[in-house]
């Protein structure tokens, strides 16, 4: 089993990491292969509504995307981490994120899915929810914990004196593992739930 881990933070081994490092230990103490990809200090575009990638099979932009989504249609989970600066999660992480989902053509469902926000005091809860929402859309189940998935911290390393922060992060991974081996005996047993083609209809006739 593979997990793939997101950074959006600027700082490769701030606040954020330190959450997403607490899981990937749980991570691999359960011998589940995990790949962190550092985006947040990335030049990144938002998407810009082309529909170039149902042609193409990816996005027109030639960048991180396109380079991690071999990693995200081999992974059985996805763990996403962002540092809150204003309320809600990093731009760059969230445009990352828009085009990586929106772009790829591959089945997301039954892949779980969590969110991890890091803060100085507030805003962790919104972030958490507007992370979630990329899961949902894709019909990826989402990891819980024992609490909304956050941490606290201002300066980088301050992350590590929230003890119970901290644990969170252990019961979240935890759960997504036992998520992910739940999934995989349900699929084996039974296959991926049906699924209908798509019914596209508009507020305005």
């Amino acid at each position: 089993m593979k997990v793939l881990m997101i950074n959006g933070s600027p700082h490769a081994k701030g606040n954020t990491y330190a959450a997403l490092h607490e899981m990937e230990e749980i991570f691999q103490q359960a011998g589940v292969e995990t790949e962190l990809l550092h985006i947040g200090q990335l030049a990144l575009r938002g998407c810009i509504g082309c529909r170039k990638c149902a042609e193409l099979g990816k996005c027109v932009f030639e960048d991180a995307v396109n380079q991690a989504a071999p990693s995200f249609q081999a992974c059985d989970g996805l763990v996403v981490g962002t540092p809150v600066y204003y309320a809600s999660a990093n731009a760059t992480l969230v445009a990352f994120l828009t085009r990586l989902f929106y772009s790829t053509p591959f089945d997301k469902r039954m892949k779980v899915g969590a969110a991890v926000a890091a803060a100085r005091r507030g805003g962790l809860t919104a972030t958490y929810d507007e992370l979630n929402k990329f899961f949902g859309i894709a019909g990826m189940p989402i990891a819980s914990g024992q609490y909304w998935n956050g941490i606290h911290g201002a300066q980088p390393g301050e992350a590590q004196q929230d003890a119970e922060g901290l644990q969170m992060m252990r019961t979240l991974a935890r759960n997504m593992l036992f998520l992910m081996r739940s999934i995989q005996l349900g699929k084996e047993a039974f296959g991926l739930p049906e699924k209908e083609a798509p019914q596209r209809t508009n507020f305005v006739r």
